[in-house]
């Protein structure tokens, strides 16, 4: 780490956190993000941030591997982000962003590591280097570091499900040790459900829905608009879709859903989940396997723990749309007549749109039977459950 990229990371992790705390407590206490609150404050948030940046790109080539890019690209992402959140910038009034020296920072970076050029989720989740047992963090509200930490819980508890899950295609279904692995999927994928019932307790719904969630809005870099970074920016979470077999790589609403995320997680991540998409699910090849070996004792042991597992699975994604999108997101949005608003989700459509989709999502990964204009995996693991003795 240079010099000059050591000092925009300390004022990322200081007087940039202290501005943006200083903001949200006076949104919050006035219940107005919009109007002239704060204006010195986000007057000295721009231009520091801006001289800081400046300094980097007057530096010139700044590459020190992979890690210190992407850590610096995040630190870049966090105050374009910041200035998005404070309506600094605003995609429908612009055609290019006014931030010139953060965008051309963000889009040599970005175009280099073969990633996004805004920050993604992780940033704040998997790759956020602690100084001194601290992370990275937009402010220093609690419900902040409440959501950051839950969330990276659920993530490597997804990534450890995903890993196990992976080990079994080399083994095959019949093998002794794949019922181990899908045991280990299992017991990650409660921890998940276990995390998430313990965020979803102590989040306050009002901080997180007006003081968290607007720094995750789209934003310009240059002339294009990124969507904001999603939890599920990560490989991990689709390598148990495609792998149980409960989401399709071939089906279109699917595979959509993949290109969109693909450049917002890291390359490594990339590489896994594309080598995921042309592998045969392990609920295929147990359908494969039923007629003639349905009576094995192999095939039962195995077969009732994979169908555990998908029901775990299955179950979080229930509570995560139950839950998390419902109670922090729809009903919060709907009691403060937010719903129509054009900015308010993180992904760019308006919120019913996106609430559709999210629906589908949960029918899909529980396997729900009652769906309209689609199919869901529900027969075929009916039929599998049929050959349980």
């Amino acid at each position: 780490m240079t010099q000059k990229t050591k000092s925009l990371d300390t004022w990322i992790r200081s007087d940039f956190k202290h501005m943006n705390t200083e903001l949200e407590e006076l949104y919050f206490k006035n219940q107005d993000s919009t109007g002239v609150l704060g204006e010195n404050i986000k007057k000295k948030l721009v231009s520091e941030g801006r001289a800081l940046i400046k300094n980097l790109l007057n530096e010139g080539n700044t590459d020190e591997g992979f890690d210190s890019g992407f850590e610096l690209l995040g630190d870049v992402g966090f105050y374009m982000a910041a200035c998005r959140r404070h309506d600094i910038t605003e995609p429908s009034r612009e055609t290019r962003s006014p931030l010139k020296e953060a965008s051309a920072l963000a889009m040599q970076l970005g175009a280099s590591l073969g990633v996004i050029p805004r920050f993604a989720s992780s940033h704040l989740e998997t790759f956020n280097r602690a100084v001194n047992g601290e992370y990275k963090t937009f402010t220093s509200l609690a419900d902040e570091k409440i959501f950051i930490d839950f969330n990276t819980r659920g993530v490597f508890s997804f990534i450890r499900a995903s890993e196990a899950l992976r080990n079994c295609l080399p083994l095959g279904i019949s093998h002794p040790i794949t019922h181990d692995l899908l045991a280990s999927a299992k017991d990650s994928l409660e921890e998940v459900y276990i995390s998430n019932g313990s965020l979803f307790d102590q989040l306050n719904i009002d901080r997180f829905f007006y003081c968290v969630r607007p720094y995750y809005r789209t934003h310009r870099v240059g002339m294009h608009e990124y969507r904001g970074a999603n939890a599920g920016d990560f490989a991990g979470i689709n390598v148990i879709d495609l792998l149980l077999g409960v989401c399709k790589a071939d089906d279109p609403y699917y595979s959509q859903l993949l290109v969109d995320k693909f450049l917002f997680m890291r390359p490594d991540d990339q590489l896994v989940l594309r080598d995921c998409m042309r592998r045969k699910s392990l609920l295929d090849s147990f359908l494969e396997c039923r007629k003639d070996h349905s009576n094995d004792p192999w095939f039962q042991k195995n077969l009732k723990m994979f169908l555990d597992v998908c029901e775990s699975h299955g179950r979080i994604a229930i509570q995560h749309h139950e839950k998390l999108v419902h109670k922090f997101i729809e009903s919060p949005a709907d009691t403060g007549m937010h719903t129509n608003q054009n900015d308010l989700t993180a992904s760019g459509p308006p919120l019913p749109v996106l609430l559709k989709g999210l629906k589908k999502l949960c029918d899909m990964r529980s396997a729900n039977e009652h769906t309209e204009g689609f199919d869901t995996r529900y027969k075929d693991l009916e039929d599998l459950r049929r050959c349980l003795k």
